[in-house]
Formats: C-alpha cells, sequence, structure tokens
C-alpha cells in the first residue's frame, strides 16, 4: 500500500495538469517556451504516473480499470467486475 503523501501528490498533480492544460496547449502551439517554462512544473502532464485508485500501486497498473493488477485479480475472484470472470478451459 503506497503511503498516503504519494497518493495526495499524484491527486494534486492531476488537478493542475487539468488546471492548466489550456493555457499549456495555447502557449506550445504558440512556440511560447519562456511562457512555458514559467509555468508550474507539476502541470506538465509527463509528470503524472498512473496509481492504483483503490491502493495506490505504482506498478501493475491496468488502464482500462485504473486498478493495479493484484486488486483486479482480488475484485475478479470475488466477482465483483461485471463481465470479467476466471477463464477455464
Amino acid at each position: 500500500m503506497a503511503k498516503e503523501s504519494m497518493k495526495a501528490r499524484e491527486r494534486k498533480r492531476r488537478k493542475m495538469v487539468d488546471k492548466y492544460s489550456a493555457k499549456r496547449a495555447i502557449m506550445k502551439a504558440a512556440g511560447d517556451s519562456e511562457g512555458l517554462q514559467k509555468l508550474p512544473r507539476d502541470s506538465a502532464a509527463v509528470r503524472l504516473h498512473n496509481r492504483c485508485q483503490i491502493s495506490g500501486r505504482p506498478k501493475g497498473y491496468m488502464r482500462q480499470f485504473g486498478i493495479s493488477r493484484i486488486n483486479f485479480r482480488e475484485m475478479a475472484l470475488n466477482g465483483l467486475i461485471p463481465g470479467v470472470k476466471k477463464a477455464s478451459w
């Protein structure tokens, strides 16, 4: 389980990226590199890191579901994810 501070930092970055995305796109299209440098560092989308919404785990993240592989497996086995069931052949 990730520390709460790490999860909070990622949430803060995501909010900042959403806030500055339009402004950043305009500056990027205009070629205003000095203006881009003056924006907050965390407003760049490349600084985001996908994390599991439940545990905050940074590795083994499944984009389609937004959770880690471990939580996905547990939820699938318990029938909490619609349309997903364990394969057997």
